[in-house]
């Protein structure tokens, strides 16, 4: 019998997600307002000692980790790690953005030896990603983005009753603020696109132009990672996202030819980030698909025949669907993360996570910068001290 939990953290809100794989009963589903825990982190310290006492004690918590961590106990891992996966700069740290509430969480999490809390990889930490596709790349997928490829595998291969190791798909999660998607091989992550990486998102621009990277670096000197939160579909759109649901978003595209134009590039460029990762996996099985815009549903009715016809168009007969989830409130990441707690204290999916090989996760975000040495030795300087 293993007790787990997962957490996952969403630009709007950390979802809470545990069960029991003895009974299968679920003990924890909930969601906390991301700006609360910005706030005060300690918050979610409170809730996870309150689940643990009231269940007898929890074996494993899978907690949030920004770019992630090679797999190990938060108790374990060290400030310049935590530095790293919540990597800002100091201008960033005063402005008090919300990964500073998830800096500041994991290093409660990490003194909190009472509570049996991992810390886990992102994309980029993983050894079935060949190193050629971490060229120049920092955000392949976050902890979190794994942790739903976790729950998307484990659904796939519960769907149509296969081993682990025959999964191959692609899992796309559509969140508020940015767009990811992730190549699955033979029940491994080969290849993946991290919301700062992908076309744009509902908020963020996604990938950069080097020369507008280039424009900025003079123009705007104190780079903002607010930035990275900028240029998206709201943008194109001319909607405020603090002032609008996803709802009435999607509704607009019917009468506003503004809205609709954005939208349709919205649908357009998910389906790019699909074809990129073809390459990586050239049949997947389905399209799993995630995220807050996939509880709307217009939009998910949309981007499903769009994906569709899109594969179709070039020979491929693809299911393409939601990822199946028992939680009523938390997100299928968090769900994912409690399945990765539940496999990290040898429950009853121990195996899907060996063979995705997570615990063989190894190295930080910046080792595969190819500039200058001195360039790549100020960059971890500055976000992390002088530790290599």
């Amino acid at each position: 019998m293993v007790k787990a939990v997962g957490i996952d953290p969403g630009t709007m809100s950390m979802d809470i997600f545990g069960f029991d794989d003895e009974t299968d009963e679920v003990i924890v589903d909930m969601s906390i307002p991301r700006d609360k825990i910005t706030e005060n982190p300690s918050i979610v310290i409170d809730v996870l000692r309150e689940i643990n006492e009231k269940h007898g004690g929890i074996d494993a918590i899978v907690g949030p980790c920004g770019y992630g961590i090679p797999l190990k106990k938060a108790c374990e891992t060290q400030d310049w790690e935590i530095m790293l996966a919540t990597f800002v700069s100091e201008e960033d740290v005063r402005r008090r953005l919300k990964i500073i509430g998830l800096r500041e969480l994991m290093l409660l999490m990490k003194q909190s030896k009472d509570l049996n809390i991992w810390f886990t990889p992102g994309v980029i930490h993983l050894p079935t990603v060949p190193e050629f596709r971490k060229v120049n790349r920092i955000d392949l997928g976050t902890a979190d983005k794994v942790y739903t490829v976790i729950a998307a595998v484990r659904d796939h291969a519960e769907y149509y009753n296969i081993s682990y190791s025959e999964v191959s798909i692609i899992a796309v999660e559509v969140g508020f603020a940015y767009t990811a998607a992730i190549a699955v091989d033979k029940g491994k992550i080969v290849d993946g696109i991290g919301g700062t990486i992908s076309w744009p998102g509902f908020l963020g621009m996604g990938f950069m132009d080097s020369e507008l990277a280039y424009a900025l670096a003079n123009a705007y000197p104190y780079f903002s990672k607010i930035l990275l939160f900028r240029g998206g579909i709201a943008d194109i759109a001319g909607v405020d996202p603090k002032k609008i649901s996803l709802d009435e978003f999607v509704k607009l595209t019917k009468v506003n030819d503004k809205v609709r134009k954005a939208y349709n590039a919205m649908i357009e460029f998910i389906l790019k980030d699909i074809a990129t990762l073809l390459v990586s996996v050239r049949k997947p099985k389905e399209i799993l698909l995630s995220g807050r815009f996939t509880r709307v549903k217009g939009f998910i009715e949309d981007l499903t025949f769009s994906i569709k016809k899109f594969l179709l168009d070039y020979g491929l007969e693809t299911n393409v669907r939601t990822i199946r989830r028992r939680a009523k409130i938390a997100k299928e990441g968090a769900e994912g993360a409690a399945i990765l707690a539940n496999g990290i204290a040898g429950g009853k999916y121990r195996e899907l996570i060996e063979t995705m090989e997570l615990f063989k996760s190894s190295g930080t975000i910046f080792d595969y910068i190819k500039l200058d040495s001195d360039i790549k030795r100020k960059i971890v300087e500055l976000f992390t001290g002088k530790h290599r």
